[in-house]
Formats: C-alpha cells, structure tokens, sequence
C-alpha cells in the first residue's frame, strides 16, 4: 500500500486534504448555474445544496444529476482514501468528504446535508451496510413522504450495522460519526417533523 512506502502521517493527513477538497465540489450549486438558473439554490427553498431542494427548486433532472454527483464524490474520496492508507485512510477521507460538502472551501463553507455524499463513502467503505440503509431510507420515505424522515432513519440503521456487521475499528468509528453528523444536519428537519410542518416530496418550495 502506499501509505508503507511513505509514512502513515502524512499519507492520514493527505486523504483527509484531497477528500476534504473534493467534497467541496458543490453539484447543488454548479449543476443548476450550469443549466441556466439565475438564483443561488441556497437562498431558494431549505438552504440546502443537496438532492432534495434542488428537486424540489429546479425539477428531476436537475436534482438527478446533483444526486449523482454527490453520491460519487463521496465514493471517489473514500476510495482514494483507501488507495493512500487504508482504511484509516478511507475512514479520514470520509471524513473530510462529509465536511466540505457541509462546509465546502469554494462556496463560502455553506453546503448541504451530507446524505448522499455519506451514501456514496458507505457504499465503498461499508458497503453490507447498504442492506439496512436502503431498504430503511425508501420504506421510511414511501410512507411518510418526508426525504429527511428517511435520512434521519437511515443514520439510525447505519449505527445499527456497525454492531451486526462489525467492521473493522476505523470504519466502525467512521460510520458513527457520519451518522451523528448527518442527524446533526437535520436538527431543524426534525423539529418541523415533531411539529407536523416538514415538507413532503410534491410540495414545491
């Protein structure tokens, strides 16, 4: 591995870097400019540079596409992670993924929620986890029609996995982390779901 050749410190301290910038990459923000809106989707619906609120702001595609997107950087980040030291690498890449797609370099450190992005790092890093998340995430948002409802749940099953699955200590402690940020993330979403006024998907912004 890499990281034998050239000193684990550093090889640790680069994952995190380079994910760190290429968590930054906002697609919330670039696809919809790219594409011709005139208006910064953060100052549109939630806030939020994710999936949903570009759904729900600019339409299918456009909120595709920004799925996409952040489901892959999360997967590129963790897998060079991997390449550069293990997986502690992977687990500090996820890491610093997570964080620039919350708080990313190039667009004034306001990002989004972390969902897909932590989707795209588990899929490469924990990938039997997927057997809770998935089926959790889509039963969860079917029946409440509430994407943050489903995200919230879905944080939940990923903990759950680490006690079935049991991964090795780095991934472990990565997955609960990840999940703990993205439940930090929808602190607000979940006071709108105790009060009865969250969004559902249908509803334009």
């Amino acid at each position: 591995m890499i990281y034998e050749a050239m000193g684990r410190m550093p090889m640790l301290a680069l994952s995190g870097v380079l994910a760190y910038l290429i968590g930054s990459v906002s697609f919330g923000i670039l696809i919809p400019k790219v594409m011709g809106a005139s208006k910064d989707v953060r100052e549109e619906g939630s806030g939020s540079t994710g999936a949903t609120n570009v759904l729900r702001i600019y339409g299918k595609l456009q909120g595709g596409l920004v799925l996409v997107g952040d489901l892959l950087k999360g997967s590129l980040a963790s897998w060079l992670g991997l390449l550069l030291a293990g997986p502690a690498g992977g687990a500090v890449a996820g890491i610093g993924a997570l964080l620039g797609h919350c708080f990313p370099v190039y667009f004034g450190f306001k990002g989004g929620k972390a969902v897909a992005t932590t989707a795209g790092i588990i899929f490469v890093l924990f990938p039997k986890a997927m057997l809770f998340l998935v089926p959790v995430f889509f039963i969860t948002v079917i029946v409440s029609r509430m994407v943050s409802a489903g995200s919230i749940l879905a944080a939940v099953a990923l903990v759950t996995s680490v006690f079935v699955f049991g991964p090795v200590t780095e991934i472990a402690a990565f997955s609960v982390v990840a999940a703990l940020i993205v439940v930090w993330k929808h602190s607000e979403n979940m006071k709108r779901i105790v009060a009865g006024t969250e969004n559902k998907l249908g509803k334009k912004a």
